[in-house]
């Protein structure tokens, strides 16, 4: 029987050292929950916070199975600890699962040039506004399926207020692009940034980027970031950080 947990030494271990703020927020009972197998001698875990589902320990088929989050979730991306989780993740999905890489960067406080950063947002065009996250900006945010991210797993705004940190470029009161925390661990936030399609390749996506860096270096918050892919990375390093690695994730539609 699956139960949820919170963090413990027991359940802890199975994670081990996976440095991965998403699975942090989950673990220090920020966001998130953590499900197991047995809330006394814990196997086999599973950490969820949005879209993203961490499974550690014993390969388990009855922790696929369970389904956290709101009816008819339709996608999940399902991060394997172990060739043994990714190997079941494939057997039980079949064709709704695919295997996609992703690209880390490191974890490096103190790396980041302000005055570079500063020069960034200082590239702004006329006519153009960048905003902080406020209430109705927030609500802005939730109304539309390209920019919801920037504040999904917020539930209300006073959550967000509380947790959640980020800023927008507007023009005509509208959102084109922003940047936010998409989760909040003890010590920082995991970046989101979301631009409208026929507003990308213009820069603003690293206006927003640059800005949300400074307001977290201000606030003695580490704004870590997990790029989706290779032009997630490429932004990032232009911003000041460093690849790490590649690792595997799986997509699963259907879920």
């Amino acid at each position: 029987m699956i139960c949820q947990a919170t963090g413990s030494a027991q359940i802890n271990a199975l994670f081990g050292k996976w440095e991965e703020t998403i699975l942090w927020s989950c673990l220090q009972g920020m966001m998130g929950s953590i499900y197991t197998d047995d809330l006394n001698h814990p196997s086999s875990a599973m950490a969820a916070l949005g879209d993203f589902a961490f499974f550690a320990g014993e390969a388990s088929a009855e922790l696929l199975d369970f389904k956290p989050g709101h009816p008819g979730k339709d996608f999940i991306i399902m991060i394997p600890q172990t060739l043994e989780w990714k190997q079941l993740i494939l057997k039980q999905y079949g064709n709704r699962a695919k295997i996609v890489l992703r690209y880390a960067t490191k974890k490096e406080p103190g790396i980041f040039e302000k005055e570079k950063l500063k020069q960034i947002i200082s590239s702004l065009p006329q006519g153009y506004e960048l905003n902080r996250i406020d209430k109705p900006i927030y609500e802005m945010c939730k109304s539309k399926s390209w920019s919801a991210d920037l504040v999904s797993q917020f539930p209300q705004y006073e959550d967000y207020r509380k947790l959640g940190l980020g800023a927008v470029i507007q023009k005509d009161r509208q959102i084109l692009s922003g940047a936010s925390s998409y989760s909040r661990y003890q010590t920082g936030i995991e970046i989101e940034i979301d631009t409208r399609k026929e507003f990308r390749r213009r820069g603003f996506a690293r206006i927003c980027g640059a800005k949300l860096i400074l307001e977290c270096l201000k606030q003695n918050l580490y704004p870590s970031w997990d790029a989706q892919n290779e032009h997630s990375l490429a932004l990032a390093e232009e911003l000041g950080y460093h690849y790490s690695h590649t690792y595997e994730a799986i997509e699963v539609w259907g879920y």
